[in-house]
C-alpha cells in the first residue's frame, strides 16, 4: 500500500474516533491528494509519519530550540532541547543522541495505535544495554521513522536525563547539562533558533497501518517488554 493510500484509508476514512472537524474536511479529493503527496519543503524532507496543515500554519524546517520544562506537580524545572530534523539524517541523529545517556538505559515505547486522539499507551523496559538497544532499533528503522503512531524514549536510570523520539518525528532532550547533546545536533548541521515552530504545534495528520502496528508489538517483545503486552499490541 502506498504512502498516500495509507493516509487516505487509515487516517481519514477508517478512524471512527476522529470526530472533530478540521480544514482537511473542506478539501476536494484532488486537493487532498496533492497536499499529502508533498513531502519536501525546501531542503527539509518529512518522513511518511505526518503531514502539516493544508494552510501550512507551520512550514516544516530543520533546526532546534532551547526550552524549559516545568513539572506541573513539583514545579521543578528542566532544560530542554527540541529538534526538527530532516528525514535523511533523523535516525542517525537519534542514535547518536543515545550515547550521552550512558551504557545502560531505561526504555519507554509509546503507542497511539488503539488510543483516542491526543493520548497514547506507554510500555516500559528497565536496564537495557545501550549498545543492544541501538542494535535492535536498527532492525526497525522504517517503523520509527514512518509510523505516525509510534514513539519512544530512552532515559538514564541514575538521573534526570532523557531523549525522546516522538510520534511527530521530533526529538526532545531533557537534561541539566545539554552541552553533549547540543554538540551532536550542531555536528549534523542543525542550527539553534528559539523561534522555531514544530509541525505538532498546528493542525496536522498522522499516518499508520496494520503492518506498523504489528511491528510495534514485535519491537516491544524484542526489547523484553512483558509478553502479555506484546500480544495485546500485536493482536496475537
Amino acid at each position: 500500500m502506498s504512502f498516500l493510500q495509507r493516509f487516505l484509508e487509515r487516517v481519514l476514512r477508517n478512524n471512527p474516533s476522529r470526530t472533530a472537524r478540521t480544514s482537511f474536511d473542506d478539501l476536494s479529493q484532488d486537493q487532498l491528494d496533492a497536499h499529502l503527496q508533498v513531502g519536501r519543503y525546501g531542503d527539509f524532507l518529512l518522513t511518511d509519519a505526518v503531514r502539516p496543515s493544508i494552510g501550512l500554519d507551520v512550514v516544516p524546517r530543520g533546526g532546534y530550540r532551547r526550552d524549559t520544562y516545568r513539572d506541573p506537580e513539583s514545579g521543578n524545572k528542566m532544560p530542554v532541547l527540541a529538534a526538527s530534523v530532516s528525514a535523511e539524517i533523523l535516525f542517525d541523529v537519534f542514535m547518536d543522541l543515545l550515547d550521552p545517556l550512558g551504557e545502560v538505559v531505561d526504555v519507554v515505547m509509546e503507542s497511539s495505535h488503539d488510543s483516542e486522539p491526543g493520548s497514547h499507551s506507554d510500555l516500559y523496559r528497565e536496564q537495557i544495554d545501550t549498545v543492544i538497544l541501538k542494535s535492535t532499533l536498527y532492525d526497525y528503522e522504517p517503523l520509527l521513522l514512518h509510523d505516525g503512531c509510534t514513539g519512544m524514549a530512552a532515559l538514564n536510570p541514575a538521573g534526570p536525563m532523557e531523549v525522546q523520539f516522538d510520534e511527530h518525528k521530533l526529538l526532545f532532550i531533557y537534561a541539566h547539562d545539554l552541552a553533549p547533546f547540543e554538540e551532536i545536533l550542531t555536528r549534523y548541521g542543525l542550527k539553534r533558533d528559539d523561534t522555531l515552530r514544530f509541525i505538532s504545534e498546528a493542525e496536522h495528520l498522522h499516518s499508520t497501518d496494520d503492518e506498523y502496528h504489528q511491528q510495534f508489538g514485535e519491537l516491544a517483545y524484542r526489547l523484553g517488554i512483558d509478553r502479555q503486552e506484546y500480544s495485546r499490541l500485536s493482536g496475537c
